[in-house]
C-alpha cells in the first residue's frame, strides 16, 4: 500500500501526542517526524521527503504562516491552530484542511479524507488497524474480528482468537471499519462475513449469538442483499 509519510510541527506536546495518536489509527499514513520546534522541521524537509505536514501556526520560533514561506508549495498542509483568525491567511497557501483545536477524531478523519484526494496514487483497501489495549498497541485484521461490543466509555474488539478493550467509542469504530462491517444494535458492530445465520431477532458467528436491534434491523437485511 502507498503511503502518505506526516510530519507534525506543533509547540504543544499534548497536540502532538494526540495527533500522532490519530495518525497511528489511520493505516495510510506513516509518521516520519515529530517536534516542537519548527526549525529541526526545517532541517529535517532539507534531506527527508514527506507529503504531508501537520502544522500549528502560532509557535513561537516560527509561525506556520512563515514556515509554508521558506518550505514553499511542494508540500502539502493540514493546519491545526486553537485560533481560527488563522485560517483565511492560511489557505493562501497548499493547505488542504484547516483543523480548528481541540481535534476530534471524527473532524481529522474528514481532512484526511480531503488529503487522499490530492495525491495522484491509489489507495488500496486497509486490511488492519491498530488499537491500544492494556497499555500496548495491537494490530488488529480486519478479517480477524467478529463483532465489535460498545462498554460504557470503552469497545471490545472481540476476534477469532483474542478480545480487545479499548478507550474509543463505537461511533469511532464504524469510521475506521471498512464497508462489510454493519451496526446491528445499538451497542453493537459485526462483521458480515463472520455471520453463520440470523434468526428474529439475532445472528449466529462462530461461538456467539448478537441481538439485532429493531430499528437496524432493515438496514441489516439491506446489506446482505
Amino acid at each position: 500500500m502507498n503511503k502518505i509519510k506526516c510530519i507534525i510541527v506543533d509547540d504543544e506536546p499534548l497536540a502532538i501526542s494526540l495527533l500522532e495518536h490519530y495518525v497511528e489509527k489511520i493505516p495510510f499514513l506513516e509518521l516520519v517526524f515529530s517536534t516542537e520546534n519548527p526549525i529541526l522541521a526545517l532541517e529535517y524537509l532539507q534531506k527527508n521527503d514527506s507529503d504531508l505536514i501537520f502544522l500549528d501556526i502560532q509557535m513561537p520560533e516560527l509561525t506556520g504562516i512563515n514556515f509554508m514561506k521558506i518550505v514553499g508549495p511542494d508540500q502539502k498542509y493540514i493546519l491545526t491552530t486553537a485560533y481560527s483568525e488563522y485560517a483565511l491567511e492560511g489557505y493562501e497557501h497548499n493547505v488542504v484542511d484547516y483543523l480548528l483545536k481541540p481535534i476530534s477524531f471524527e473532524r481529522f478523519q474528514k481532512s484526511i479524507s480531503k488529503a487522499q484526494e490530492r495525491f495522484p496514487f491509489p489507495q488500496e483497501e486497509n486490511t488492519h488497524f491498530f488499537v491500544k489495549s492494556s497499555g500496548q498497541r495491537h494490530r488488529i485484521g480486519f478479517n480477524e474480528i467478529l463483532y465489535i461490543e460498545s462498554i460504557k466509555d470503552y469497545v471490545n474488539i472481540r476476534t477469532e482468537a483474542n478480545e480487545f478493550i479499548v478507550l474509543d467509542t463505537l461511533k469511532s469504530m464504524e469510521n475506521q471499519l471498512p464497508e462489510r462491517f454493519v451496526r446491528i444494535h445499538k451497542s453493537f458492530i459485526v462483521n458480515l462475513d463472520k455471520i453463520k445465520s440470523i434468526g428474529a431477532k439475532k445472528v449466529i458467528l462462530p461461538e456467539y449469538e448478537i441481538p439485532i436491534g429493531e430499528s437496524y434491523r432493515a438496514n441489516l437485511l439491506d446489506r446482505l442483499k
